[in-house]
């Protein structure tokens, strides 16, 4: 078989975006669009994966670090979809078939392009093809008597029989390297664009007797291309129907499946239930029957089965094991590790802390750098003093031991097993195991004591 290439034209400014950044480094679900192309890319089990580069070139190429493999080939002067397959011919071989996709059209399925590849492999010259209600704007493929595709005209060269066709070319084709090489060096800019256009290589291939095979997409948001913001919100929502759907085939149940937003992946257990507006980031993996409810960013987290995130919760870079609950208005930052069973309450905040089986930190605390054992209860505006200004220093808390409220626990210090705190003291030394430790100052009245009253000032 054929070794492929494929080639991806990133090169456009996109003026329309009014933006500093490359029109291909838009996020689209959470990544950069050529980054949506590039996996494509990778799914096609390619040999070689070329990206044309033009404006903003440096920041494209820097934006894609360990994608290993991928050639960047730099288009100076944007003169066409021809010239800048120009500049990826030299770094393509003869024997094998090129595939050409964009930058800018991040829906594109694997499955789709396989048989346009095979296509090519058998000799022809594939491309693809939608058919749309309003075609303003797309060349339009021009067929024969007989129904097979004879040329692509662009729109302004159309006639204006030629504009009613609502069959349009969305620039994707595969076909041999030689072929290719060859009519690309044929081309010229010899129309209203003053442009060198890859889609005349079709009448090329006609004149040639080379078989143009079409093939026609279903789904148009699959081939439609970003030109402007509105464009990217239309395709966002596109990408996040698709995420929610395959969510749903796997078992989630989604209340709204409307109001999702998957910036990364998502992996989920049975009967898992995601209320709206529920944003997930990174990498995350959801256990069996969790609970995410409304207005939760999770982001680069594993939730052990049986969890309840309540609402307005946020959790990064952490892991939460089975049976816990979390929230509402919760915020786990990132080295948090809760065992199983963990309460996590309203507003508390927690960082670099790891909380064992069955502890409860349920109101207004803050837990960093720490270490927490067994069956604790930690009382409401408890706070672990890390931070001396330069360094961080950690807390130790050791099985059953009970914090009451409005402790302030300077570290490094360690409480000891089954200890108890009482509310309102300021730890700063080691409490020992089984030990009450109190540090109220005493108590004091004054009688008959007046607060000042301001006496009014006629300056």
């Amino acid at each position: 078989m054929q070794q492929l290439s494929v080639v991806i034209l990133a090169a456009g400014k996109g003026k329309r975006m009014v933006s500093d950044l490359p029109k291909v480094l838009h996020p689209l679900g959470g990544r950069p669009l050529l980054a949506h192309v590039l996996g494509t890319a990778s799914g096609l089990e390619a040999a070689a994966r070329l990206v044309v580069y033009g404006h903003g070139g440096e920041a494209v190429k820097t934006a894609f670090p360990s994608e290993s493999g991928v050639l960047w080939v730099e288009q100076a002067e944007q003169l066409g979809t021809g010239h800048a397959v120009a500049q990826a011919l030299p770094l393509l071989a003869d024997a094998g078939v090129a595939l050409v996709l964009y930058g800018d059209v991040p829906l594109i399925r694997a499955e789709t392009l396989r048989p346009l590849v095979v296509a090519a492999q058998r000799g022809s010259l594939a491309v693809l093809t939608v058919e749309l209600a309003d075609p303003a704007g797309y060349g339009r493929m021009v067929r024969d008597e007989r129904g097979q595709v004879c040329r692509i005209v662009e729109e302004k060269e159309a006639t204006a029989e030629e504009r009613r066709l609502r069959e349009v070319n969305t620039g994707i084709l595969a076909v041999a390297t030689a072929k290719l090489r060859g009519w690309v060096a044929e081309l010229d800019n010899q129309n209203a664009q003053g442009e060198y256009y890859l889609t005349d290589t079709v009448a090329l291939a006609v004149r040639d007797g080379v078989p143009v095979e079409a093939f026609a997409v279903a789904d148009a948001e699959e081939v439609q291309g970003v030109n402007d913001r509105r464009q990217l919100a239309q395709l966002e929502r596109a990408y996040q129907r698709r995420q929610a759907e395959r969510l749903m085939r796997e078992g989630a149940t989604l209340l709204d499946p409307s109001r999702l937003d998957v910036r990364g992946t998502v992996a989920t257990g049975k009967d898992v239930l995601i209320d709206a507006n529920v944003v997930f980031e990174g990498t995350v993996r959801l256990g069996d029957r969790v609970r995410i409810e409304s207005f939760c960013v999770l982001r680069n987290a594993v939730i052990g089965d049986d969890t309840v995130v309540l609402s307005h919760s946020r959790i990064e870079e952490a892991e939460i094991g089975p049976g816990a609950q979390i929230g509402p208005f919760a915020r786990l930052r990132p080295g948090t590790r809760l065992a199983a069973g963990v309460h996590i309450g309203n507003f508390v905040e927690t960082k670099k802390a790891n909380i064992g089986p069955g502890s409860k930190v349920n109101h207004l605390t803050y837990i960093g750098d720490a270490e927490i054992g067994a069956k604790v209860n930690v009382g409401a505006g408890t706070i672990t003093c890390n931070y001396d200004g330069v360094n961080k220093h950690k807390t130790i808390i050791g099985d059953g031991a009970f914090i009451g409220s409005n402790t302030s626990l300077v570290a490094p210090v360690r409480v000891g097993k089954g200890a108890t705190v009482g509310a309102g003291s300021a730890v700063s030394r080691n409490v020992p195991d089984g030990s009450l430790c109190l540090t109220r100052a005493p108590r004091k009245e004054v009688a008959n004591w007046h607060r000042p009253v301001k006496q009014n000032n006629k300056d």
